[in-house]
């Protein structure tokens, strides 16, 4: 896809705060600092639109993204961040929420996962909750650089079998830094639209 522009159109910390429901949303959930920033960047191919950090919980808010001014790449909150309030991770919670169970423009997820780890009861728990809602994700195991290529297979195999992935299941390896798995996020988008 050709990227004639992109930029930030909003960021809404409340769900009544989303703009208005009129384009395709391309929706990035993930714990926090799994590489959502990253993955906009990389995607969208600019070096800081979306703002990166090693800090997790960087991204406390829906961040809007309006591209070619047709449809939206939405960065959600990190979930999981174990150094905020309760009431500030009740809060980056309930707009994922519901966003899940209340929006209803056309959208597409995708579940980003770091493929160093296993997942965690977090990231089981928040899967979970988009398939309770007949959302069906497209799993992107990011920061795949990070890890030798004989080790992916057994971490993907792992992933795999936490979340109770099968077949059918749309899972899309990722790097940043080997622009791995980006054409494929785009034949995909393109797909969709």
């Amino acid at each position: 896809m050709i990227i004639r522009s992109a930029e930030i159109l909003t960021s809404a910390a409340k769900f009544n705060q989303l703009p208005p429901e009129d384009k395709l949303e391309i929706v990035l959930i993930g714990k926090s600092n799994v590489g959502k920033s990253s993955f906009i960047n990389n995607l969208l191919n600019r070096k800081s639109l979306a703002r990166t950090s090693s800090v997790p919980g960087k991204t406390r808010t829906a961040n809007y993204y309006i591209i070619n001014n047709e449809f939206y790449i939405v960065d959600m909150p990190g979930y999981g961040y174990a150094k905020v309030s309760k009431s500030e991770k009740a809060t980056f919670s309930n707009i994922i929420t519901d966003y899940l169970k209340k929006r209803n423009a056309d959208f597409i997820v995708f579940f980003l996962v770091d493929i160093r780890h296993k997942p965690s009861e977090n990231d089981i728990k928040m899967y979970n909750e988009i398939l309770d809602n007949d959302i069906y994700p497209v799993v992107v195991l990011t920061k795949a650089d990070k890890i030798s290529k004989n080790k992916r297979k057994q971490n993907i195999d792992l992933i795999k079998k936490t979340l109770g992935l099968d077949e059918d299941d749309k899972v899309i390896i990722f790097s940043t830094e080997e622009k791995l798995g980006r054409d494929e996020v785009w034949d995909f988008i393109e797909g969709f639209i």
